[in-house]
């Protein structure tokens, strides 16, 4: 009677070693790789940044770049500035414009300028301020980025550089219109 029991426990043992043994034996998938940065390019940089601009963030944005750099020209440095600007990277963005000649530093900040101003026309002068004190770095008499970088300032509550910024605004431009209104009203409130 103790037969059968035994037969039956050793056919269920042969078949789980046979089991185990073709197991082990299957190739072992590779574990997957952390996926490149899908841009691919080859045209000229504002096509180039059109590929980056997703991956312009905080996160990806130094990933990306070593992987998928600009083009070496003016506008490619540019817009690789302002991606870096664009992902809060301050530091990275300048060594990119302070790699050019003295010359077209500033052209180069004009790109920067372009990429973040819809950012500050649309209210956010908090985020575009830190990339509009670089382009002023670079530009000191950029009336527009002398105005939104007076704006943060002041929503962040740094009054002497937010009156520095919007005087100088105002003693370059002379349009009565809200932008010069507004500069006049902030500069109001803080005396």
């Amino acid at each position: 009677m103790h037969r059968p029991i035994v037969l039956a426990g050793l056919g269920y043992l042969a078949i789980c070693a046979a089991l185990v043994v073709r197991h082990r034996a299957r190739p072992k998938p590779a574990p997957p790789e952390s996926a490149p940065v899908a841009v691919r390019f080859d045209g000229p940089a504002d096509q180039w940044f059109t590929a980056i601009k997703p991956y312009c963030n905080a996160v990806e944005v130094e990933i990306a770049q070593r992987q998928h750099p600009a083009p070496e020209t003016l506008e490619g440095r540019g817009f690789s500035a302002a991606c870096y600007a664009l992902g809060g990277k301050m530091s990275q963005a300048r060594a990119v414009i302070d790699r050019l000649a003295t010359d077209d530093r500033h052209r180069a900040a004009g790109i920067v300028f372009d990429v973040a101003h819809p950012v500050a026309d649309a209210g956010d002068d908090r985020s575009a301020g830190p990339i509009m004190e670089l382009v002023v770095q670079y530009w000191p008499n950029h009336y527009m980025a002398l105005y939104h970088a007076g704006m943060s300032e002041y929503a962040l509550d740094e009054r002497a550089l937010a009156r520095e910024h919007l005087q100088t605004f105002l003693a370059l431009y002379h349009e009565d219109d809200g932008w010069r209104r507004n500069a006049l009203d902030v500069l109001g409130r803080m005396h």
